[in-house]
């Protein structure tokens, strides 16, 4: 009788720790949803390497968002990425997206550089200025061969 209330404690409180895990992971990684509002907004870039959906939207090196869809233009061959932003961050409409990398071994996210228009970007709307992903590779290549400007 004693093993089965201490069997049946030692599982209760596995599965109280399970539980707490996933609600930490959940939180952590977004999953739970966005605690508000959001808009979207649309990016173009000439090379989105290293993004994907689910990779980070960040303003001042804060997430202030997610990357919902990723994908190609078929009529000008350039990657389209939908945002979802929080809708307390009204952004103008002159704003830049860039490509941008966490490090040698981190991983890619979308970084929103702020214009100073006095007009905000509305919900749907398209971010004009925006700067691909800079490949690391090609550029030890033009260092090692010597091909870049001096």
């Amino acid at each position: 009788m004693t093993t089965n209330r201490t069997e049946i404690a030692v599982g209760a409180g596995v599965l109280a720790l399970a539980i707490g895990f996933l609600v930490y992971a959940g939180q952590v990684t977004g999953f739970g949803g966005a605690s508000g509002d959001v808009y979207h907004l649309t990016a173009s870039f000439r090379s989105a390497e290293g993004v994907s959906v689910g990779s980070d939207v960040r303003l001042a090196g804060v997430k202030i968002g997610t990357v919902t869809e990723l994908g190609l233009d078929p009529q000008t061959f350039r990657a389209e990425a939908k945002l979802a932003l929080e809708s307390e961050f009204q952004l103008p409409d002159d704003t830049a997206a860039l490509v941008s990398s966490e490090g040698l071994l981190g991983g890619n996210f979308v970084e929103l550089v702020p214009g100073g228009s006095m007009f905000n970007l509305e919900d749907g709307q398209v971010i004009a200025d925006t700067q691909g992903a800079v490949s690391l590779i090609n550029l030890l290549l033009k260092f090692v061969s010597g091909s870049g400007d001096q």
